[in-house]
């Protein structure tokens, strides 16, 4: 797709990943954000006033619901949406300090946010031609590590939901398109991992991957990931877990 002219529509776009997609994607395009309030809202308002602000509480849907109905009110046609925004808790179910009530937050936020703003927004997304929606994953969506069982299942169910999604809409004027991460270095990732690849290398690679045909965009260590779990799924099981 030529990414120039178009109304792009980024979740969780105040910070990291999101952030740099929005940054790279401004100048050539008009954007709009639907993200929770924080500081990195604040600073993005007062830096880029001409991008067009949706606050809501992705793990609420009611706040789901009304940032997608005033976007549609607004009267621009959207021609991508890139659902982008996640969290991820860390601690292990046995662990003293896993919190209860981060599963059903995770699942809201990373998965039943997204599927449900897909629906509300599919009657305008049906309006241009192309129009394309663009569900960031992670290479857990391919194959989980031991610790973040509930992001991993959340990942796992994105692949499944954009796949079937796909099938969907094959006959109509959107296309489907997924993006694989590794370890990106943002304030979620934050004193895990090594090797991660910047903000700034994703959201390139992505944006690339968008202007190309193909459903999925492999980033980075996703591809040799990919790769072994064609040749040998028990080994790539073996390496995530140790992960």
């Amino acid at each position: 797709m030529n990414l120039v002219g178009k109304h792009i529509v980024i979740t969780g776009a105040a910070s990291g990943l999101g952030l740099e997609l929005l940054k790279q994607l401004h100048d050539d395009n008009e954007i709009s954000v639907i993200t929770r309030p924080s500081p990195g809202l604040d600073d993005l308002r007062r830096s880029l006033p001409d991008v067009h602000v949706y606050e809501a509480d992705l793990a609420d849907l009611q706040s789901v619901e009304t940032a997608a109905d005033l976007l549609i009110r607004s009267g621009r046609k959207i021609d991508i949406l890139i659902n982008n925004a996640a969290v991820q808790y860390t601690p292990h179910f046995l662990a003293e300090d896993f919190r209860y009530e981060t599963i059903r937050r995770e699942i809201d936020i990373n998965f039943t946010s997204l599927c449900s703003l897909i629906y509300l927004l599919l009657p305008n997304l049906l309006q241009s031609s192309p129009s394309m929606i663009v569900n960031i994953n992670s290479g857990l969506g391919l194959v989980p590590k031991t610790g973040s069982a509930v992001y991993c299942a959340t990942k796992g169910a994105l692949n499944i939901f954009s796949q079937s999604l796909a099938y969907q809409l094959e006959d109509t004027n959107i296309g489907v398109k997924q993006v694989f991460l590794p370890l990106v270095d943002t304030a979620m990732t934050k004193g895990r991992g090594t090797a991660k690849i910047s903000a700034v290398q994703a959201a390139t690679e992505i944006i690339r991957g968008m202007r190309k045909s193909g459903a999925n965009i492999d980033v980075g260590k996703v591809k040799l990931l990919r790769l072994i779990q064609r040749i040998s799924p028990t080994l790539a099981h073996k390496i995530m877990k140790a992960g």
